[in-house]
């Protein structure tokens, strides 16, 4: 039987940390297949709401040495990052405790992270490192799954949570709508890409989660 925990985790030295505090009206999402070989110093990044701006904001970040637009996909973007070697990463202490990443999203002050663990013991060694190293550690959920299935089902963030429920509150889903999604960036002080991001990703996981069948 695994562990599956939902963390909150912040260091000025975590990973993209100081592009997360410049911009955080931008989604940050680590694309997961990237993280399955941490010692390239390799990894993906989906980036939503972003504008002219973002890159020199990457320019100026300390846990950054090399980036790369891999595609543009106009309400979002993917980026190839190469992290510094002073670089804070969960991923590897997370591999090393046998454990694996599922999910990395941005909060506007560092990450949420959602790891597949052994067990408790896994998770409280997590922590201690965590501690040790000087990165906050906030354990938001945990359960556990009696089975690997290879996807666990997944759960709306705080963010996508907020931006449904306003959406829908305020008749976004009505027909004809009742609002728009620059009215709704306006009540949640964030763009209307990163609105719009929210709305689709969390509308997927309510789907994936409630009306697929294994």
């Amino acid at each position: 039987m695994s562990l599956i925990a939902i963390l909150d985790i912040a260091h000025p030295d975590l990973a993209l940390t100081p592009t997360i505090r410049d911009r955080p009206d931008v989604s940050i999402e680590v694309v997961p297949h990237s993280t399955t070989d941490p010692e390239t110093g390799l990894f993906f990044f989906l980036v939503e709401g972003v504008d002219e701006t973002f890159e020199d904001v990457l320019e100026r970040d300390h846990t950054v040495t090399d980036w790369l637009l891999v595609d543009d996909l106009g309400s979002a973007r993917i980026y190839r990052l190469q992290h510094a070697e002073a670089a804070a990463l969960i991923s590897p202490m997370t591999t090393e405790l046998g454990g694996l990443l599922l999910k990395a999203e941005s909060n506007g002050w560092g990450w949420t992270v959602r790891l597949h663990l052994p067990d408790r013991e896994a998770l409280s060694d997590l922590c201690d490192r965590c501690e040790e190293t000087g990165i906050s550690f906030e354990l938001r959920r945990m359960f556990r799954q009696d089975e690997w299935t290879g996807v666990t089902a997944p759960e709306v963030t705080d963010e996508q949570r907020v931006a449904l429920v306003r959406a829908y509150r305020d008749g976004y889903f009505e027909e004809p709508r009742e609002t728009s999604l620059e009215e709704l960036a306006d009540r949640l002080d964030i763009s209307p890409t990163a609105v719009g991001g929210r709305i689709r990703r969390g509308t997927g996981q309510l789907v994936e989660t409630t009306l697929l069948d294994e």
